[in-house]
């Protein structure tokens, strides 16, 4: 059974040079769904949002038949879609951005330290590397899961997840921060950096006795996480932050800028 495939802008990166921006023709031996199809091409289902088989809207589970054309789209990014696609029970739209909370396959610790350094709820271990573990994390808590491993996001109970493309963790965090509208969302040090809950404010009183004199001396602003205790301050660190999100800023409106012109 002949079947005819093209897919769709940041889809072509999951696909070998040849298939990239053609129509693809798959010859398939048995009765498949339209996923089985996309992912055995390499394309993870978490990054489609839009499936048209013969220009009809149709879900996942949509058997092919001979001769279907099949066009495939990426999450759309200006576009609300919500009212045609049939792929999800539940869009990433319907989230407000500073909802959205994520869960950091373990290969990407550098991007999770940096994501809860800059306030977003990342569940995130060095001992969670157990792909079922993290699928089932991702669905029963909502979370959107980030990860390099293709075949972790075609597991079938991870709805919402995105494939990293960049390998150096300062090029992810700025890719992140672009794919899910999250650079105006950032607050600074305000999450637990072990715990992941967000900090208390304290008073300088109630710091004193567990900082180191200097720190007392220098800082009369401090914070508390209410799980571990740990205790934070706007030092050095917190300037040297400030000084690196101003760069991001920069490098995320000049991908911006690229991408309009």
């Amino acid at each position: 059974m002949k079947t005819y495939f093209r897919f769709y802008e940041e889809l072509n990166d999951f696909l070998t040079p040849s298939r990239r921006k053609t129509d693809i023709l798959v010859e398939i031996q048995q009765v498949s769904t339209v996923k089985d199809i996309i992912e055995s091409l390499g394309v993870p289902h978490t990054e489609v949002d839009l499936i048209l088989i013969n220009g009809v809207s149709e879900p996942f589970s949509t058997l092919l038949k001979e001769g279907d054309h099949v066009s495939v789209y990426p999450i759309f990014e200006s576009v609300d879609i919500a009212g045609v696609t049939k792929l999800r029970r539940k869009g990433l739209r319907e989230h407000r951005p500073e909802y959205l909370r994520f869960v950091v396959d373990v290969n990407l610790g550098k991007l999770a330290h940096w994501m809860r350094m800059f306030g977003f709820d990342v569940t995130y271990a060095k001992d969670l590397i157990s792909d079922e573990l993290l699928a089932r994390i991702s669905n029963e808590e909502s979370r959107i899961l980030l990860t390099r491993d293709r075949g972790l996001l075609k597991r079938k109970n991870v709805d919402h997840g995105y494939f990293v493309r960049a390998k150096a963790p300062k090029e992810q965090i700025v890719e992140v921060l672009k794919r899910f509208d999250l650079l105006n969302l950032i607050s600074l040090c305000s999450r637990c950096m072990n715990c992941n809950v967000s900090v208390k404010e304290i008073s300088a009183a109630e710091a004193i006795p567990h900082v180191p004199p200097l720190v007392a001396q220098s800082y009369s602003k401090f914070f508390q996480c209410p799980q571990c205790h740990r205790i934070y301050w706007e030092g050095t660190h917190y300037e040297n932050m400030r000084r690196i999100i101003a760069d991001l800023k920069r490098v995320y409106f000049e991908s911006q800028k690229e991408l309009s012109e």
